[in-house]
Order: structure tokens, then sequence, then C-alpha cells
């Protein structure tokens, strides 16, 4: 799953900003309330609406009786 537009990220969060509730901006923007929460603490923190990394790399698991 990807990652929401940064455009939708910062609608929702300056509809916080000035002063909105969670609820009700969740309503107008089709998202649950949690969602917005998620997106308006890091925004708060660190004052950017990208998200973080999805994912990752592993060290591939290597078979402890294959012989190298």
């Amino acid at each position: 799953m990807r990652p929401l537009s940064n455009d939708l990220r910062e609608h929702v969060v300056a509809a916080v900003g000035a002063g909105d509730s969670c609820r009700s901006v969740a309503a107008r923007f089709g998202i649950v309330a949690s969602t917005v929460v998620k997106w308006s603490q890091p925004y708060r923190a660190t004052g950017s609406v990208t998200p973080g990394t999805v994912g990752g790399h592993r060290e591939a698991v290597r078979n402890a009786h294959a012989v190298p």
C-alpha cells in the first residue's frame, strides 16, 4: 500500500491547525480520525507532512546447514 499524497496531508494538517476538530476534518476529507491524529502529531514535532519509509531491506538469512 502506498502512502497518501502529501497534498492531502498538507490540507488535513492545515485544517487541524485552523482549529477544526480531528473528527470533522476526517469526515470532510473521507479518512478516519486516527489518521488525522497520526498525521498531525509528527507535523507538530517536525514541521513536515512527508511520510516515513515503508518497508525496508532485510538481510538474507543463510541456511546454517548449507555448504558455502
